[in-house]
């Protein structure tokens, strides 16, 4: 692609050479900020490797990397679709993401023209933009409030003038994600939060419990049970299968800590799952991207043996249809606090909740309102309509397939009654 200062070179895979320019450019880049994080260079080589990236099943992925004319790289940029995804939405949309480059709008704007001219060349009418070639909880979404606090893990950390070469482009924000923080030390719920719970455990039969010393893949599969039931109001959402769910236990072993991933429980069935994890940000920052045996080691000691990890990332969150809207919400938070949280055994000193779309109020006014929580950061993820003529409308409120009213679930029987399905908003 023909420019007079930066010239554009995709990276092949299994070109070490190129493949190494586009892993480490951000860590020259952001040489000296106290508060980026840099990666792990497997998490980001992951996400572009057929064998560990199922996208790739039915869709595509290309990145570049941009020269200045003294051959030093100041640019880089990946685009990619999945077709499952893709035509989800009213235009066939694919996505750019890993966008890292110098203060300079004509550098910019053409790392996006090569991600446009290549999508749309794929039948794309659009491209959401910075997003990830995989799930949403990492790398998702560009910061725009918040630059003076460390990432979570695997969240997007970027400067700020990076907001204007997207708007300037013609990106326009498709919706915002908001990250909330919560100083266990300072900070307490609403006084309503205990007004609920009591409301709720005046009916009995609920429990809500840490995993203990309970098999992890036997949790795991309660989750996913909850998860696809919650999450199947929610238009487009995939049912999560049993693979993935055992998968998703052997990524978490290493670092799990029994005591933050909770159940809630409706005479010994369960009902939903509130799940937090160590942030790892606070420990692999001096690693620059390796994460060799001897760095796991490492890891593994700052975490379980010193206990170093001081802030803990609220990963996931839900509750069956059924039993939304009854204080089970404001049941974790009670049973959270008086049993691990303000307690001797926590080592924790912040929570943060993150991901939490715009789009979603009635989840950003729970946190607000009744955990008091700060919104800090805030990540937009913007949308680019190839169509320039054509209206911008922004994400839709969360979308829910109609579900039927459901009376106070009954007493346990002999006779079970059918399980409901549905998602915590």
């Amino acid at each position: 692609m023909a420019n007079t200062k930066y010239s554009l070179v995709e990276v092949k895979r299994g070109d070490k050479r190129l493949e190494r320019e586009f892993i480490n450019l951000p860590k020259r880049l952001y040489k000296g900020d106290p508060y980026w994080v840099c990666p792990f260079d497997s998490s980001i080589e992951a996400v572009f490797d057929p064998a560990k990236n199922k996208l790739f099943q039915d869709g595509e992925a290309i990145r570049w990397v941009a020269y200045n004319a003294e051959g030093e790289c100041v640019g880089r940029i990946a685009a990619f679709y999945d077709k499952t995804h893709a035509y989800g939405y009213e235009q066939p949309t694919g996505g750019c993401g890993f966008f890292e480059a110098i203060d300079d709008q004509e550098l910019a704007n053409m790392l996006f023209d090569a991600s446009r001219e290549w999508l749309l060349s794929r039948g794309m009418e659009a491209m959401d933009g910075p997003v990830n070639f995989g799930s949403r909880d990492a790398w998702w979404g560009l910061l725009v409030e918040g630059y003076e606090y460390q990432p979570l893990f695997e969240n997007p950390y970027n400067p700020p003038y990076y907001k204007a070469l997207f708007e300037n482009y013609g990106f326009q924000n498709y919706f915002n994600q908001n990250t909330y923080v919560w100083n266990v030390y300072d900070d307490d719920v609403n006084e309503v939060v205990y007004d609920r719970v009591k409301r709720l455990m005046s009916t009995p039969g609920y429990r809500f419990s840490p995993i203990g010393n309970e098999d992890l893949y036997s949790a795991v599969e309660k989750f996913r049970n909850i998860y696809n039931k919650a999450w199947s109001l929610f238009t487009g959402v995939q049912p999560m299968t049993a693979e993935e769910a055992r998968k998703m236990a052997d990524t978490m072993a290493p670092i799990v800590d029994r005591n933050l991933i909770w159940f809630a429980y409706f005479n010994d069935e369960p009902i939903g799952f509130f799940i937090m994890v160590p942030d790892l940000n606070r420990l692999i920052g001096k690693y620059n991207g390796k994460f060799g045996l001897i760095n796991k080691l490492r890891m593994m000691w700052d975490l379980k043996i010193r206990k170093r990890c001081d802030r803990v990332f609220a990963i996931i969150f839900g509750i069956t249809p059924e039993f939304q809207g009854k204080g089970v919400e404001s049941g974790f938070m009670k049973e959270m606090l008086e049993r691990y949280v303000r307690t001797d055994r926590n080592q924790y000193r912040t929570i943060e909740f993150a991901w939490i779309g715009d789009f979603n109020p009635v989840m950003n006014r729970m946190v607000e309102r009744y955990i008091c929580a700060r919104k800090h950061k805030v990540h937009t993820t913007y949308r680019y309509l190839f169509d320039r003529t054509k209206e911008f409308t922004r994400c839709p409120r969360v979308g829910f397939k109609p579900r039927p009213k459901t009376e106070e679930p009954a007493p346990k029987t002999e006779e079970p009654a059918p399980k409901a399905e549905g998602q915590e908003a």
